[in-house]
């Protein structure tokens, strides 16, 4: 079994603020070599968290949005030796072949065991998978691993890109644990920070913006391809929509006036079990006339809790932010709307990072995009969502500080609330 690796020395700089940086996209070896120790400590106490609440063998039903929590530290360990270790072209970066000339696995099955285009996901409950401490041996090993080619590594985006990319893709992994662990109803001890109180809505003047991350470090496919914009003027909410005023929403007949909603909205409604009347997890919403503000029950990591009325709404389905949006004679942001309100109007109480935000329209390439090798692998990709996945902006309380990004660009179909996901609307 593999020992835990012992991180480099730090060099002077090397502080927990800036391995959580989101400049670590542009981190050198040193930096991000305590990064990638740093996430792999994270997967590891996510797994014992896992295990304390679910006993040995952590056993979870096969559903939908869930994999075994085993499975998923097994493919995160998988991902970096498929990317990096057993890459002989991994010194290409973005310009690696989708399909590069690759060494053994460390482990004969580990392909067929964590690799999703090789693993139907039912397969991913049977009982010859790796076990728990086979599986944090492998993540151990893969990391020293990863740690000993990064040493060598050309100090250069291009040489560094995997490195970092495996580094996001397991950070993004952590949050899918929280996630899950909120599905299932696990009590991991996960609490939700205060939240300052809500805002009036924000008047921002017309201006041309720059989408897309500027070149040089990490991003994502669906994130390149820098271009301008022109935006009108804009008035958009100081924080996403909260309890109190969905709950308005509810009260008000919401679930059941179909002209508030999507025609593929209305019909996803109708298919929810026992006629949904309420966000995912909440077992009862209502009284907002009663001049209380509105009662909100709330299932959170497997405890019944009543919700703040100014904490935003959360788990909620793009359609349901839809039918709000019209019921309240407003418009869900649209992306860039809400990315010049992050960098412009944080002094003037635009807040984010409570919850993902969905916004408007579909997610659609950018002017000179180009497939990763990642993405064109299959595994995640964008072009196979384009035209019908929404686009995601900031963060939730799970998301690692390295990937709160007012630039950040998140997407997932219009049906998913698994999610820590909610929303915020701009006048007509």
């Amino acid at each position: 079994m593999a020992q835990t690796p012992r991180p480099p020395p730090a060099p002077a700089e090397a502080t927990s603020q800036s391995i959580d940086s989101p400049d670590i996209c542009r981190a050198g070896r040193d930096l991000l070599s305590l990064a990638l120790i740093d996430a792999r400590n994270h997967t590891l106490h996510l797994l014992s968290l896992y295990e304390q609440a679910l006993g040995e063998g952590m056993p979870v039903p096969s559903a939908p949005d869930v994999v075994p929590p085993v499975w998923l530290a097994g493919h995160i360990g998988w991902f970096a030796e498929w990317w990096i270790g057993r890459n002989t072209q991994r010194a290409f970066g973005a310009d690696c072949p989708v399909r590069p000339t690759r060494l053994a696995a460390i482990d004969p099955g580990a392909d067929g065991w964590w690799n999703p285009a090789q693993s139907a996901p039912n397969r991913r409950w049977t009982p010859d998978l790796p076990d728990l401490a086979q599986t944090k041996a492998y993540l151990l090993e893969t990391l020293e691993s990863t740690l000993e080619l990064l040493d060598n590594a050309a100090e250069t985006d291009a040489g560094l890109y995997f490195y970092r990319l495996a580094l996001f893709h397991e950070d993004l992994r952590g949050e899918q644990f929280v996630v899950m662990a909120q599905t299932l109803g696990l009590p991991l001890g996960f609490e939700q920070a205060p939240i300052a109180v809500t805002r009036e809505p924000l008047l921002l003047p017309a201006t041309r913006w720059e989408l897309g991350m500027p070149e040089g470090g990490f991003a994502f496919a669906q994130e390149r391809a820098a271009h301008r914009v022109d935006v009108p003027e804009f008035e958009i909410d100081a924080q996403p929509v909260t309890w109190n005023q969905y709950t308005e929403f509810v009260d008000d007949g919401g679930y059941d006036r179909e002209e508030l909603w999507h025609g593929e909205g209305w019909r996803w409604l109708a298919a929810q079990v026992e006629g949904r009347r309420g966000p995912r997890h909440v077992e009862q919403i209502g009284g907002a006339r009663s001049g209380t503000g509105g009662s909100v029950l709330q299932q959170r990591f497997g405890a019944t809790v009543r919700a703040a009325g100014h904490h935003s709404a959360v788990h909620l389905s793009w359609w349901e932010a839809d039918a709000w949006a019209r019921w309240a004679g407003r418009r869900i942001a649209t992306e860039v709307e809400w990315e010049i309100a992050a960098h412009t109007a944080a002094r003037r109480g635009f807040r984010w990072a409570d919850v993902h935000e969905w916004t408007a329209g579909t997610l659609q390439p950018w002017p000179g995009y180009r497939a990763d090798p990642w993405s064109a692998g299959g595994d995640f990709d964008p072009a196979a969502a384009f035209g019908r996945a929404r686009v995601l902006r900031g963060a939730s309380f799970a998301t690692r500080a390295r990937l709160r990004s007012p630039r950040r660009r998140g997407f997932a179909l219009p049906d998913r609330d698994d999610g820590f996901f909610g929303f915020r609307t701009c006048a007509l």
